[in-house]
């Protein structure tokens, strides 16, 4: 099998998916005490997402925009939801390499803390990104990459 740019949105969607679930799994660890898995899990997440943003840079640097072509209350949605998305994203970012940093030099209460806001932030940000995908490429798929 041959991998092409065009390959790379779909890629992009099973590494926020993937991320998505890492977190959660995470979560279910920590709140079981199981605070190896649940470092090995949160740091997983965080390589899987490291991997979306050099593949969504490749991809958009290559393609540029993608137009979406839904019309009417969907576009809205859409639109809602993709801003929603990109804000949270730059935020988000600061804060899981904050709470990383605190986690592994085990200043518990300050991790704590901060993961209370992180986590939902970037759990957003995970399941979003599949749903701006969805929408983009399979609700309302575009036409020929140039």
């Amino acid at each position: 099998m041959t991998w092409t740019i065009r390959d790379l949105p779909a890629v992009n969607a099973f590494l926020n998916a993937t991320s998505a679930c890492l977190l959660l799994l995470g979560y279910r660890a920590i709140r079981g005490l199981k605070i190896e898995r649940h470092r090995a899990l949160m740091l997983s997440a965080a390589a899987t997402s490291t991997l979306f943003l050099v593949s969504y840079l490749t991809y958009h640097a290559r393609v540029g925009s993608m137009r979406f072509s839904g019309q009417g209350l969907i576009r809205t949605v859409y639109f809602a939801i993709l801003i929603s998305h990109t804000i949270l994203a730059i935020v988000v970012v600061p804060l899981v390499l904050r709470t990383l940093y605190l986690g592994l030099r085990r200043r518990d209460d300050r991790h704590r803390r901060v993961a209370r806001v992180t986590f939902p932030l970037w759990l957003y940000v995970s399941v979003t990104g599949v749903i701006v995908y969805w929408m983009l490429y399979r609700l309302y798929p575009p036409g020929p990459i140039r």
